[in-house]
């Protein structure tokens, strides 16, 4: 119990930009000054918290505001996706102290891919300063499917032998950190409660904009991630049903209507983009910069691709706010930045109309608060999560 008492204090210093002092953290949280005090005394013997100065300006003495010590904790965070892998260093208040960025090395062989994250980390850590005292551990965001009890990647697309490689173990023998792995879409709504600001609080959809497309869900502050940690698996709505064949045997699916390799494809086929490349993931990267760069130039075919993947994204995000009742919908992700003008102009009215709720509350439509990194920030914050936020599992007695 104390444990637990311990993270919500935490957690709601957190929440408050500007700290909080001993009294209004009993009146926030419900506990006895007295616990209060003693907690404080816990968080600050460990370097968590800090008192920053004095508030006051009315009878009686000046409250002591306290808030938490940026370098108090670090976290790693690496986000393996099949074009990029980022890498990241955390502090505690989710500001990145250090990044960086390289190719995913191509070929068939994960040990490869594992032993050259190994080496970047290393690097990395070695340029951040940080005591490694003060790391608490590595997070991996990766393609899904995962199997989240093993930490094992299941045959993401794009990674062509990948299928049951267990990542959270080699990369814990590798770097000799604990490690966490999650689906990268999971870990973008992550990072947004953490490091996103206000577009990270409450109710809302993490809508990943990849290689593929999906949602991380956070209800009331709770990040949802299902039975298997699966949860915002979307790319089998139909958004079209006249569009072209899915492997699951629909038509019209976001996976075979809307993901940037099949908007590169049209491209190609409309005389778009000439000879353009997609092959692997970074090709269709590169492809997708061209389309997008063509549209924001003026040409009107490049444009009218964006602009059809826009309405039919914007009906798969009708029907996860319409079932999950969430106040905000928000866009991120490696391919986002090319989407952006678009999107934010032509999404938000399209929601509205296809709201269940539109006349009880909106729905508000906003980029990302962290970031082009947001898989890699949202990777150490699985670290940060896991070691300090509230969970219910603290309050269970071993026997």
């Amino acid at each position: 119990m104390g444990d637990f008492n311990l993270t919500v204090i935490l957690d709601a210093i957190r929440r408050t930009s500007g700290g909080l002092s001993r009294v209004e953290l009993a009146q926030i949280v419900g506990l006895s000054p007295q616990t209060i005090s003693n907690i404080s005394r816990r968080l600050l013997d460990q370097n968590l918290i800090v008192e920053a100065g004095k508030e006051g300006s009315g009878p009686g003495k000046p409250r002591t505001i306290l808030r938490l010590n940026p370098g108090g904790m670090y976290a790693l965070g690496v986000h393996l996706d099949p074009a990029v892998t980022t890498f990241v260093v955390l502090d505690l208040v989710g500001a990145v102290v250090r990044h960086s960025r390289i190719k995913t090395p191509g070929g068939n062989d994960p040990a490869a891919v594992i032993a050259t994250i190994a080496a970047e980390l290393a690097q990395l850590v070695e340029d951040s300063g940080v005591d490694h005292a003060r790391i608490a551990g590595l997070g991996v965001a990766a393609p899904g499917p995962i199997d989240l009890d093993h930490g094992t990647v299941v045959d993401p697309p794009l990674l062509p032998g990948w299928d049951r490689v267990e990542l959270r173990n080699a990369l814990a023998k590798a770097t000799g950190y604990s490690v966490l792995v999650d689906k990268d879409v999971t870990s973008a709504a992550v990072a947004e409660t953490w490091a996103g600001g206000p577009s990270g609080a409450g109710s809302f959809v993490f809508m990943y904009m990849g290689t593929g497309i999906g949602c991380g869900i956070v209800l009331n502050d709770e990040v949802v991630r299902g039975t298997s940690g699966n949860a915002g698996e979307i790319g089998h709505i139909i958004v079209d049903p006249d569009g072209p064949p899915c492997d699951c045997g629909q038509r019209g699916c976001v996976k075979s209507s809307c993901i940037p390799q099949v908007l590169v494809a049209e491209a190609v086929a409309a005389g778009v983009l000439e000879g353009a490349q997609a092959g692997s993931a970074a090709e269709i990267q590169q492809s997708f910069s061209e389309l997008c760069a063509r549209a924001y130039a003026g040409d009107e075919g490049a444009a009218a691709i964006l602009d059809k993947s826009a309405v039919l994204v914007a009906r798969a995000v009708s029907v996860v706010t319409n079932t999950l009742d969430v106040e905000r919908v928000v866009f991120g992700g490696p391919f986002w930045t090319c989407l952006s003008q678009r999107y934010l102009e032509l999404v938000p009215p399209l929601l509205d109309a296809n709201s269940a709720a539109r006349l009880i509350h909106p729905i508000e439509v906003v980029g990302t608060g962290v970031g082009e990194d947001v898989g890699a920030i949202g990777a150490a914050s699985l670290v940060l999560e896991h070691t300090l936020a509230p969970r219910a599992q603290r309050l269970l007695l071993e026997s």
